[in-house]
């Protein structure tokens, strides 16, 4: 991709993502989450309209499972997010050890009571419903998240991402991508508080800065896997994966420690990303000595 095609990527790649998180930021507060929810699914597409309206050919990113050799990739894709969740909700729990909360208040302020007691009435517990939630992350939910995460990342990794390391170089065009990948998500952290809430000190500036380091470890990761498989499906699993554990750590947390998101207990915090920056970080200098 020369620099024109580039350069017209990221125009419709942000201009057509942007105007959707800003619709569905604005339509939040009377239309619900579940419109939100539905209008955020469909702008990770954006960058999949962006690949194909910029002249990239899609059919080279790599369609064909290859397992032999490279299995423990797959694995990688499937599992590891789940590790460097755990680990960086015990990190949160070192330090917040009373947050830890089975008695659904997380539920209840996220769906409402209503929910919650039709929950119990169909005889789950809410432990239970978080222990089937785990069995349910741990076999097939990471499959599932794929398909829109696929959406992203043909336009992020499959596209851009190469681009910009034949533009500046293997390290510095990873670490480039993932910061611009960080800023696409700015109209909804600052207008939704998505991500970190809101009131939380120096919002929305600390919370859109911190992403964006988030978001650069997730690339490097990202970008790794599809280096060693060339195919595009598996960082798709890895970005859907990570996407179905980011969210359990706030389902067994008291609703009082809420304000505290920019440290976790999601692994997109200051302290619960600490495995999960540790795991870039080893990547990166990994590459650094090839």
């Amino acid at each position: 991709m020369n620099d024109n095609k580039l350069k017209k990527y990221l125009i419709i790649a942000f201009a057509a993502g942007w105007v959707m998180q800003i619709v569905a930021s604005l339509l939040l507060p009377s239309m619900g989450t579940s419109v939100f929810q539905a209008i955020i699914a469909l702008s990770m597409f954006t960058p999949t309209l962006a690949a194909v309206l910029s002249g990239h050919s899609l059919q080279t990113l790599g369609w064909k499972p290859e397992f032999k050799g490279k299995a423990r990739y797959y694995l990688c894709a499937w599992f590891l997010p789940g590790l460097l969740t755990a680990l960086g909700y015990l990190l949160f729990l070192a330090v917040f050890p009373k947050s830890f909360d089975l008695s659904g208040s997380y539920m209840i302020a996220a769906v409402g009571q209503e929910a919650y007691d039709a929950m119990l009435a169909q005889g789950f517990s809410y432990p239970g419903y978080i222990l089937s939630a785990v069995v349910q992350t741990l076999l097939f939910i990471p499959l599932i998240n794929m398909f829109p995460a696929l959406g992203e990342e043909i336009g992020w990794r499959g596209v851009m991402t190469p681009a910009l390391i034949r533009k500046y170089g293997e390290i510095k065009g990873v670490l480039i991508a993932g910061v611009i990948w960080g800023i696409w998500h700015w109209p909804l952290i600052i207008l939704a508080g998505y991500e970190y809430g809101t009131g939380y000190p120096g919002a929305p500036f600390t919370g859109i800065l911190l992403f964006c380091v988030i978001a650069t470890a997730l690339g490097i990761m990202h970008s790794w896997l599809y280096e060693k498989t060339a195919n595009i499906l598996v960082p798709s699993l890895f970005h859907g994966s990570f996407n179905a554990w980011s969210t359990l750590p706030m389902a067994v947390t008291s609703t009082a420690y809420l304000n505290h998101r920019l440290l976790g207990p999601a692994p997109i915090g200051i302290l619960a990303a600490v495995p999960l920056l540790a795991a870039a970080w080893f990547i990166l200098r990994r590459k650094g000595r090839q």
